[in-house]
């Protein structure tokens, strides 16, 4: 099935089509393709984050977290905007990530002891999950999901940028400040990440199928490790929010 546009920013029909008419004479983009890339994207951010997990735990962890998020940032839109840059731009996505996520992980983890082996598997649990349905065809990218989708997802944004913007006055509105109510909103943050891989695995499928270059699977497999990091990222937070209120 077709579809029209994915919430995910990374990913859309119309940039399949637009890049198979421009790339001919180098192959096709093909489902395995962009999966064994975006292992060896996952594979990078492990790397780093082990390596920057180590230095966070005496304290040189600061650094590594602002040079991720930074080097992240310049590295994802560069993938967006330079799409014949997908095969040297996202594995250095991948490495600035790993840098943050190693960091902000052993954060987390001195904290609430474990938490982050949870969210590691709960992430590519509910990954696997929504893989299946879509696979089964219980969860699929109809027009009316989809626009659902982008609605929810364009909140989510607009809701961390009022809250980043509310904070400079003092003013908290994460959701590990909102009690009950945060719990809520931040279970319904992670459904929407998760989600967000109906629309990946169906617009990958779509690219191989339209004929879409080669070099489109790096493009396609950054697009899945933006989903699968922000997941990870609001797995963590729910459990810490569960974590803090036990306490």
């Amino acid at each position: 099935m077709r579809i029209d546009r994915s919430s995910n920013p990374v990913f859309n029909s119309s940039l399949f089509k637009d890049a198979t008419a421009v790339g001919t004479g180098e192959g096709v983009m093909t489902v395995g393709g962009t999966v064994n890339k975006a292992i060896l994207l996952f594979l990078i951010t492990l790397f780093t984050s082990v390596y920057s997990w180590k230095l966070a735990l005496v304290g040189r962890g600061t650094a590594l977290m602002w040079i991720g998020i930074i080097g992240g940032l310049i590295a994802g839109f560069l993938t967006v905007i330079k799409l014949d840059w997908a095969p040297i731009t996202a594995p250095l996505y991948a490495a600035f990530e790993g840098l943050f996520l190693g960091a902000i992980s052993a954060v987390f983890n001195l904290v609430y002891q474990g938490i982050v082996f949870k969210a590691i598997l709960l992430t590519f649990g509910v990954m696997l999950i929504v893989l299946l349905l879509y696979r089964l065809n219980i969860l699929r990218a109809t027009p009316g999901f989809v626009k659902w989708l982008v609605i929810a997802t364009g909140g989510i944004a607009g809701y961390y940028i009022i809250a980043i913007i509310l904070s400079f006055f003092h003013i908290d509105i994460t959701t590990g400040a909102l009690g009950g109510l945060g719990i809520g909103i931040q279970l319904f943050i992670v459904a929407i990440a998760a989600l967000n891989f109906v629309l990946d695995f169906n617009t990958i499928e779509q690219g191989a199928l339209q004929g879409a270059p080669k070099k489109m699977e790096w493009y396609a497999a950054f697009g899945l490790m933006v989903t699968l990091i922000w997941l990870y990222i609001e797995i963590l937070r729910l459990l810490a929010i569960l974590s803090s209120n036990r306490n």
